[in-house]
């Protein structure tokens, strides 16, 4: 897909901020718990994470299309940063005219089964739920929740997580994934608002899922850039493997699985910017699972050509095949996502399939 000037200039920007300052010394000092806010401040001086909000939140309204390409970079270079969420987060928030912050934010529930109830406390209100696997909750300056409200479903804007019990966790990358629980927590009456129709909890957790397939299409990318560094320099009975015809083929299938993985996640990315939302969720639904799919067979491709060293510690490349296993399983596996394509295509109808998977 051709790739607008401005996007491709803003790509290439992130490409070298990440190079710098997303170094595999920072993203293991991350995973042992020390947040990188230097490079997170880096990050928010582009104006990347607000960028797509409005300009009276702290963003240009720029297209969502054009910002979520930022998020393969960050793949690309396992920023331990919560850009994603970030950009979610202040999405949330921007919508239903609470304030936003230029420090690191994040969301939630993000998982179906998890539930926040908001009651009526005078002027104000009363928060109670539990959250479990929120991303960088602990580390989040503000906290975007969305919970049940008397009339609906509202967003909750908090600083912080001072009002929350947190039980810190983490995924398989080492990135934070904490359980935040809210017991008649007060809240004040400025920081809640009514989401609106499209601004809520299942586009919140739609747009997870992509933010998801984004980073795994740039994690994969950097997975074979590393495998394809290593075959011609790595020799057995005398020659470089990258001569034996079992490796090459390796080689050439997990290419192709980049390739099928990028390709869905930009047309993920488009998405959001489809006028029919049951087509949006379901390119969606394709860049999640294609990408969840291809995040398998890249992982394993990878490692089998590297051998024991890609497991190590000092190899660069577990931390993007930990991702990918990470990021794989988060916001819906491929099996939820693969349902909801068919869901999709079978209420469309036989008729209706080419036209569908062209318009889409």
């Amino acid at each position: 897909m051709a790739q607008r000037e401005e996007t491709r200039l803003l790509l290439d920007s992130m490409n070298r901020l990440f190079e710098e300052r997303s170094t595999k010394e920072i993203v293991d000092r991350a995973e042992k718990g020390a947040f990188p806010a230097e490079l997170w401040k880096a990050v928010a001086e582009t104006g990347v994470p607000l960028a797509a909000v409005p300009e009276a939140a702290g963003g240009i309204g720029a297209e969502w299309g054009d910002i979520l390409a930022a998020l393969r970079v960050a793949g690309r270079h396992a920023a331990p940063i919560p850009l994603a969420e970030t950009m979610i987060a202040a999405w949330l928030a921007a919508e239903a005219g609470l304030e936003t912050t230029d420090g690191p934010m994040s969301f939630g529930p993000v998982r179906k089964e998890d539930r926040l109830m908001l009651e009526r406390d005078g002027a104000g209100w009363r928060l109670s739920g539990t959250a479990a696997r929120v991303p960088w909750g602990r580390q989040a300056e503000k906290l975007v929740l969305l919970a049940e409200g008397p009339g609906g479903e509202m967003v909750v804007a908090l600083d912080g997580t001072n009002s929350a019990e947190v039980t810190p966790g983490k995924n398989l990358a080492g990135e934070p994934r904490d359980t935040l629980r809210f017991e008649a927590v007060p809240v004040s009456g400025a920081a809640a608002a009514p989401a609106k129709a499209g601004v809520d909890r299942a586009e919140a957790y739609r747009r997870g899922a992509l933010s998801r397939a984004l980073l795994m299409s740039g994690a994969m990318e950097r997975a074979l850039d590393i495998a394809l560094a290593y075959v011609p320099e790595r020799k057995q009975f005398g020659r470089p493997i990258s001569k034996f015809q079992a490796v090459q083929q390796n080689m050439a299938v997990l290419a192709g699985q980049v390739a099928a993985a990028g390709a869905a996640a930009d047309g993920g990315a488009e998405a959001l910017s489809h006028p029919d939302p049951e087509l949006r969720e379901l390119l969606i639904a394709v860049a999640k699972t294609r990408c969840g799919d291809a995040a398998t067979l890249a992982a394993e491709l990878a490692h089998q050509v590297h051998g024991a060293i890609g497991f190590t510690q000092e190899y660069a490349l577990q931390l993007f095949t930990r991702r990918l296993w990470s990021w794989r399983d988060e916001f819906g596996a491929e099996g939820e996502w693969a349902a909801v394509i068919g869901r999709i295509v079978c209420a469309r109808g036989a008729a209706a399939l080419w036209p569908t998977l062209t318009q889409a």
